[in-house]
């Protein structure tokens, strides 16, 4: 598993997986923003205060964002590839 980074196949192999994981965390800060501005318009917690629940969004969305960099890769090797043949 070490060396698995410089395999390039195993690396476009993991896009969609990475494409996923990236979603689920886009799709968990839009519902931890969600939660974030009811609770604030409510003036009332829903759990967490609202700046919790908003440093949870912002949280989540830095997290999908690594994802989406090895989703990236994953198509510029394939694109690479794919001009070398």
């Amino acid at each position: 598993m070490g060396d698995s980074w410089r395999n390039h196949e195993w690396i476009v192999g993991r896009g969609n997986m990475w494409t996923m994981w990236g979603g689920g965390c886009w799709i968990l800060g839009l519902i931890f923003a969600i939660l974030g501005i009811i609770a604030d318009a409510a003036n009332t917690s829903l759990g967490l205060e609202a700046s919790t629940w908003l440093l949870l969004a912002i949280a989540a969305f830095a997290a999908s964002i690594s994802w989406y960099i090895g989703w990236a890769v994953a198509v510029h090797i394939d694109s690479i590839k794919g001009k070398k043949e």
